[in-house]
């Protein structure tokens, strides 16, 4: 069955080939990754979606947390969470233009391009819901597409925040002072 791991982890470079590396080495597939900021631009938060059984999952779990760089972890329930994706569809609409537009209009797509006869749509939603709309779209020729990773919260008060680090990290210094000496001509 899908399911879906929040993980917060340091905003620092290496991170993401980190985690990734830790599924790619247990042989663990990623169906789904996406990766952004949080509300302290000190973490990002990590989304990933995954094939796993109960015990796969536990065990991914306890792997991702011997990682310094993972601050807290979750596997989101998936009757008490939403998740949503986002794609951009480039369709060629030929003399078909409004038949195309009534379309996109049902799937709620916004169009963010028109060039000549071809659209690009933005469509935000579940899977299924952004599956069906390319199906939609297939007979009128897709040009190219591109899908996101799913991102997801828990619902209600239950939050995966982290305010602060659970270890001691090297401040940042800022040296720029020190650079302008060392400039090369």
């Amino acid at each position: 069955m899908e399911q879906v791991i929040s993980i917060v982890v340091r905003n620092q470079p290496g991170v993401l080939m980190r985690v990734a590396g830790l599924f790619s080495r247990r042989g663990f597939n990623i169906d789904s990754l996406a990766v952004g900021i949080t509300q302290n631009p000190e973490f990002s938060r990590m989304t990933v979606t995954m094939q796993a059984d109960d015990s796969t999952i536990e065990q991914v779990c306890k792997q991702l947390a011997k990682l310094v760089e993972v601050e807290a972890l979750k596997v989101l329930p998936s009757n008490a969470s939403t998740k949503r994706s986002m794609a951009l569809v480039k369709v060629r609409a030929g003399d078909k233009k409004m038949e195309v537009l009534k379309l996109a209009d049902v799937f709620r797509a916004h169009t963010i391009d028109v060039t000549g006869d071809s659209f690009t749509f933005l469509i935000t939603g579940v899977n299924e819901k952004l599956h069906a709309f390319v199906d939609v779209m297939r007979p009128y020729e897709i040009l190219e597409m591109v899908q996101t990773g799913a991102i997801a919260l828990e619902r209600g008060e239950e939050a995966l925040n982290v305010e602060s680090s659970r270890y001691s990290w090297p401040k940042i210094v800022d040296d720029s002072k020190d650079r302008k000496a060392c400039v090369v001509i």
